[in-house]
Parts: structure tokens; C-alpha cells; sequence
């Protein structure tokens, strides 16, 4: 199970339509169907019921996975974030060389530093 295929998957959900799904993603149609198709594979299970004009509904193993994919999702972005975001116990802001953070949460982090006046954490 690959996240590209759970973020294409969520984003399918919340929409119900691939067209769109790909549009919020940036992606083409097709690279959306072939991510579902690679979850369902991976899966074992059809998530989504194509119906007519463009739409989708989520199948009963669709509907099970969907809160799970949210939460395996939000995990994710937490541990990118408390890695990218060192605990000042951790790290002793005063002493320890200054990166080059990038990314959105470099420039969260320097303006927090700013304000703060100390380097701690908000």
C-alpha cells in the first residue's frame, strides 16, 4: 500500500468523482484511476462503485477504509512535522547550527522563531 495511492483514494472519497479528484490532485484522470486500481489490488477489494455521468459511490469496503486512510494519513503528516520540528529538549536551540529548513514547515518554524524571540517552540 503505497500513500500516494491513500491520498488519491481520500481525495476520490471526499469528492466522488475522479474528474475532480485529479483535478485537486493535479493529476491527470487517469493516474488517479491507476492508483485506485493499484489500492483495490493491493486491498483485495473494489472501494468505489462507478456509476453513470462521471460519479462514484464509496462500496461497503470502501466506506471501511475511508476513516482508516484518514488516520493513517494524519499520522504521516504529524511525524513529517514533529520530525521536521525538533523538541527544544531535544535540541538546544541556542547552541545547535541553524539549518536551511525548507518546505511549509521551515517558514512556519522561522516566523514562530521570530516572534518568540527565543527559538522555542509556539
Amino acid at each position: 500500500m503505497e500513500l500516494q495511492h491513500l491520498r488519491a483514494f481520500r481525495e476520490v472519497a471526499r469528492e466522488l468523482s475522479f474528474t475532480r479528484a485529479a483535478h485537486n490532485l493535479h493529476y491527470s484522470q487517469p493516474a488517479v484511476t491507476a492508483q485506485i486500481k493499484g489500492l483495490e489490488e493491493d486491498m483485495g477489494a473494489s472501494l468505489f462503485q462507478r456509476r453513470g455521468n462521471r460519479s462514484v459511490e464509496l462500496t461497503p469496503a470502501g466506506a471501511r477504509l475511508r476513516p482508516l486512510a484518514e488516520r493513517i494519513l494524519e499520522l504521516v503528516e504529524t511525524a513529517q512535522y514533529e520530525i521536521a520540528d525538533p523538541a527544544p529538549s531535544v535540541v538546544d536551540r541556542r547552541t545547535a547550527p541553524q539549518t536551511g529548513m525548507t518546505g511549509r514547515f521551515g517558514e512556519a518554524r522561522r516566523a514562530d522563531s521570530r516572534l518568540l524571540g527565543r527559538g522555542g517552540r509556539a
